[in-house]
Formats: C-alpha cells, sequence, structure tokens
C-alpha cells in the first residue's frame, strides 16, 4: 500500500527533529522499514505518470438557550453576513413565536457581544518563533519582453527579523507557487520550518468545514524541504499582518515607477538583489539591521536537501484527431503521429513537457498563459 504524502512529510520533519527511526515507527504507526525508507528519501519531485442587562424576556421564557447558537455560528461568516438584533428579533417571532420587546432582544445581543468581545475580538500583537514564513500573492503590472502585462508577485516575509522576498510569476497556479518559494529557498540557503498561507489558493482548496485541502504537488513540495504548512483564516487579517504589509512594502518600493525585464526570470532577479539592498537598513524597532537578524534567524531553519526539487504537475491528457493536447485552455501541438492516444504532460511554470505513454519523451513547448486559440 502506499504510504500517504501526509506521512511521508511527518517522517521528514520528526528525524529532522532527531528522533529516532524507532520511535518514530512507534509514533505513526508505521514500519521501521517505511521510517527508513522515507527519512533517507532524497528526491519529491512528482514523477510522471506510471513512473448591558440581559433582555429577562428572552431568558424567562426560554429562549436564551436558542438564540445563543445564531450569534456563535456567526463567528464563522463574514462580518457583513452576520446575525443583527433586529434579524435576530425577526427570527424569534417567526420562528419561534416570540412575543416579547425588540428592546430585550437588543440588550441580549449587546450583551452576548461584549461577553465574547472580551474573548476572542480585538487585537494582539502576535509572537513569531525564528524560522516562521508568511507568503502571500499581490499583483502589479510589469513590462516582460516589451509587452505590458499584470504580473503575479509571491511575497514571503519572516515576522521575527522583518525580512521579506518578492518573485515575479506569471501566476497563481500550484505549480507557480512551489517555483516561487523554490527560488526564495535557493537565494536564502536555508528553507524556514513553518510556512503560514492566508489561504489555500494556487496550493489546494477549502472544504465546507473551513478546512484546507492541498494539491499534491505542494503536498510533495513541503515533504521534500520538510516544512510544515498552515493555512489561516482569511477573514483574521491580524493573524498575517506581516505578509500583507509586505505586499504593500514591495510594491510601493520596487514597482514603481513600472519595472521592466526581458523575464520573469530576470525580473525576479532583480526584486531578490532589492530585497538584499532594503534589509540593509535598521529594523523598525531594533537598532540592528534587518539582515544582521536574518542571517541570526537562518540558524534555527533547515537546510535544503542535496536534491533540487522539480515543481512540475504530471497530468493525463488526450490529443484530439490533429494530435493536439488541451492544458488549462490552451492547445499544445504534440504531432500528427500522437493523435487520439492518452499522452502524459509535465505542466512547468514556464514549459509544457509532453511523453508518450510509455515516458519518453516528445516535445517541449513554451507554456502560454492566458486564453489563446491555436495549437503551439
Amino acid at each position: 500500500m502506499t504510504t500517504p504524502v501526509c506521512v511521508r512529510q511527518r517522517i521528514r520533519q520528526l528525524d529532522r527533529q532527531g528522533l529516532g527511526h524507532r520511535e518514530i515507527s512507534r509514533k505513526l504507526g508505521v514500519s521501521r522499514t517505511t521510517v527508513v525508507k522515507y527519512a533517507n528519501h532524497g528526491d519529491y519531485s512528482p514523477k510522471p505518470l506510471g513512473s448591558g442587562h440581559a433582555g429577562r424576556s428572552l431568558v424567562d421564557a426560554g429562549y436564551s438557550a436558542v438564540v445563543d447558537g445564531w450569534p456563535a455560528a456567526d463567528l464563522r461568516m463574514p462580518v457583513k453576513q452576520r446575525h443583527t438584533a433586529t434579524r435576530v428579533y425577526e427570527r424569534l417571532v417567526a420562528e419561534c413565536g416570540f412575543t416579547g420587546s425588540y428592546s430585550s432582544v437588543q440588550r441580549w445581543v449587546k450583551r452576548w457581544r461584549r461577553e465574547h468581545r472580551m474573548e476572542s475580538d480585538g487585537f494582539a500583537e502576535l509572537e513569531w518563533a525564528p524560522g516562521s514564513a508568511q507568503v502571500d500573492f499581490g499583483r502589479a503590472r510589469a513590462v516582460i519582453a516589451g509587452i505590458e502585462r499584470v504580473v503575479h508577485f509571491l511575497v514571503v516575509s519572516f515576522p521575527y527579523s522583518n525580512m521579506r522576498w518578492v518573485v515575479a510569476l506569471p501566476g497563481e497556479t500550484s505549480e507557480c507557487v512551489c517555483q516561487g518559494l523554490l527560488w526564495i529557498f535557493e537565494r536564502m540557503g536555508m528553507a524556514p520550518r513553518v510556512v503560514v498561507f492566508d489561504n489555500a489558493t494556487g496550493v489546494g482548496h477549502r472544504r465546507p468545514d473551513g478546512t484546507a485541502a492541498r494539491t499534491r504537488l505542494f503536498s510533495l513540495f513541503c515533504a521534500h524541504y520538510g516544512f510544515e504548512p498552515r493555512f489561516r483564516d482569511p477573514y483574521s487579517g491580524h493573524e498575517k499582518g506581516s505578509v500583507e504589509n509586505a505586499v504593500g512594502f514591495v510594491r510601493r518600493n520596487l514597482m514603481v515607477p513600472m519595472p521592466s525585464a526581458e523575464s520573469f526570470q530576470t525580473l525576479t532577479r532583480v526584486w531578490l538583489d532589492e530585497c538584499e539592498r532594503v534589509a540593509g537598513s535598521d529594523h523598525y524597532r531594533h537598532d540592528v539591521p534587518v539582515i544582521e537578524l536574518f542571517e541570526a534567524e537562518k540558524g534555527h531553519m533547515l537546510p535544503l536537501p542535496g536534491v533540487r526539487f522539480d515543481p512540475c504537475d504530471w497530468r493525463s491528457v488526450k490529443a484530439d484527431k490533429t494530435g493536439a493536447v488541451t492544458i488549462d485552455a490552451n492547445r499544445y501541438l504534440a504531432g500528427p503521429k500522437w493523435r487520439s492516444m492518452r499522452l502524459q504532460a509535465g505542466v512547468r511554470v514556464f514549459e509544457i513537457e509532453l511523453r508518450d505513454p510509455d515516458g519518453g519523451h516528445i516535445v517541449t513547448l513554451e507554456r502560454v498563459w492566458g486564453n489563446r486559440r491555436g495549437p503551439r
């Protein structure tokens, strides 16, 4: 039976923490052979397929227990989609036959909010452990290869040292996230222990219960570098203030005037150099350059594995009668020889690699971003 990616990732994490193989085996409920296999596994790159006072009327009439659940359930909803006192009163009358006054409902709602505000509302400065990173996307206009276009920029910030990194990408897909993080990890020479995302965009999707389901490519990327991914509530901006501030900072300081470069890779190198230059200034609280704090923070990070991750999403695709396959609404020509056959497509940020059913290389084509009808 195939060992799930999440178990492989946990094996790597515990092994890097210094736990013995026997202890990891007992802790995760897997065989020691499995622990040895994945603790020493060097390359997790994806492979081709096959390879006030309460209203007394509420309490006295027994309605309080019913109403109590409504604002509690609202805590998972956007602020503008929560019960007002008026809506609570209307539901009580319509659903429960409530005969009390509206003012009693107002008082009860006000008290409930006050009591729960002391526990859950308000803002406090969060303490972030060294080696923890936050990630978010932003958008800006830039000139790439002589064409003005929208650039998606991935920002990684380290709240402990206030270090910021930014790279340029053509989209926000899973392979883009992995490629962007890979560039930053290689510039740093280390990988963070924890990487916090504000939502699952690009690396998965949110389930109805609010939890995040990750894509297979991103799960393999996490396992390869051994870091722990976390996902924050998208409506709790104070939990990810560092990276949201960083998005605005790099947009104002690195993207005005409009940047211009021959390629996304060239623009990324320029931005990473600028990030290092900006980090030479003092920390906003400590009389120490940010870059010095960040160098010290690296002692809490993970070393990079010896094998470079290949951020490639392998898919099974069906060629049409002309031998072209469709990937993300764009057509790529494998050739008439491969008409009506099922092929393997390696989807990377800047290229599409097509292979035959046995894994043999057919062709590598430039990836198209945006919708173009004609085949490449």
